[in-house]
């Protein structure tokens, strides 16, 4: 299938804090605030001279994170389900613009809950939504690979790594510092990804903008990243910014440098040439020379942060995940990647 190039705008845009509401109401309308400049800049976006065919907004941009809010709290005062009030509201303004808008909000899911994910989505121009990924790699809250055995039987393996394949091209998305952790966009890269949409909070610096440049190229995938703007989410001092595109060679395509609002970083996808270079039988062809085999035994025999940690009981407070943490330091001073400073 053909597939015309399309427009991708990456929304940066200040978050209110809901962690500070002393009140599920209070918490409410600092989200229903957010949720009003989301739109408004998603409607300036698609009223401009280049109109986005798909939008990815900030990760927390409508709740904040938790900070130190104990979870039962959190999850009465700010959580939601997917579908739920928030990408109702957004899915309304999709289909007004035949527009995809990719998001991010920390969700309750009926099956657990007494847990919240950092789930991020994307809807569809019908206001459909086509993609759920619930954040793996996280020692703040609950994780798939918490509850593995019972999350896989309830979802299975396309309910983990989700890839959807649209008329935009096959999707993937994943959160902020995931973007640091190589094996995510590899597996979804062996998917099917075209696309990795990253919505993000995170202060603005070499490293993350270097993480982003090598997932989109090791893996031959375009990668639409949008940060908060203004103050981050986890801290009163640092600062957001450096929304960005990049093409499947590690190429900016746009680039936002200022930590202000922004509709700035903008640029065409264009997949047909993605596909044509990953036909390529010359140098530059990253996946066809990557020899997959010779590292397969290492992952196998990999066993560090425990499965199933959090399967029996969920957690309240972060203090409660230090045995968790430390099995996991345990098991990698046991593989010699971490040197026993006592031996």
């Amino acid at each position: 299938m053909s597939i015309q190039p399309w427009r991708a705008t990456c929304i940066q845009m200040d978050s209110k804090i809901a962690s500070n509401a002393k009140t599920r109401e209070e918490a409410w309308q600092i989200i229903e605030e957010n949720l009003d400049e989301a739109v408004r800049l998603i409607e300036t976006a698609c009223k401009s001279e280049l109109p986005p065919r798909l939008v990815v907004l900030p990760e927390f941009v409508f709740q904040g994170p938790p900070r130190a809010t104990p979870v039962s709290e959190w999850i009465d005062r700010a959580c939601t389900t997917i579908p739920g009030p928030v990408t109702e509201r957004l899915a309304a303004i999709a289909r007004q613009h035949d527009i995809y808008i990719a998001g991010n909000h920390f969700e309750v899911d009926p099956r657990w809950p007494d847990r919240y994910f950092n789930s991020s989505f994307l809807l569809d121009a019908k206001g459909e939504i086509i993609l759920r990924y619930r954040r793996i790699n996280t020692a703040s809250w609950t994780s798939p690979h918490d509850i593995l055995s019972q999350y896989r039987e309830a979802y299975g393996e396309d309910g983990i790594f989700p890839v959807a394949d649209t008329e935009l091209g096959r999707l993937a998305i994943f959160p902020c510092g995931e973007v640091s952790v190589p094996e995510l966009s590899r597996v979804f890269m062996m998917r099917g990804a075209e696309v990795l949409l990253h919505p993000s909070n995170e202060p603005a610096n070499a490293r993350a903008d270097a993480a982003k440049i090598c997932r989109a190229a090791e893996n031959m995938c375009y990668l639409i990243s949008t940060n908060v703007s203004g103050q981050i989410g986890f801290s009163d001092q640092e600062r957001g910014g450096h929304s960005q595109i990049i093409d499947f060679n590690g190429n900016y395509l746009a680039f936002e440098g200022s930590d202000a609002e922004s509709l700035a970083a903008s640029a065409v996808i264009d997949i047909g040439a993605l596909q044509s270079a990953r036909r390529d039988t010359n140098m530059g062809n990253a996946l066809l020379r990557t020899r997959w085999e010779m590292y397969r035994d290492y992952f196998s025999a990999a066993a560090f942060y425990p499965v199933d940690a959090l399967a029996k009981k969920a957690f309240e407070t972060y203090s409660e995940l230090s045995p968790v943490h430390e099995k996991a330091i345990s098991n990698l001073t046991a593989a010699r990647i971490i040197r026993n400073i006592d031996a």
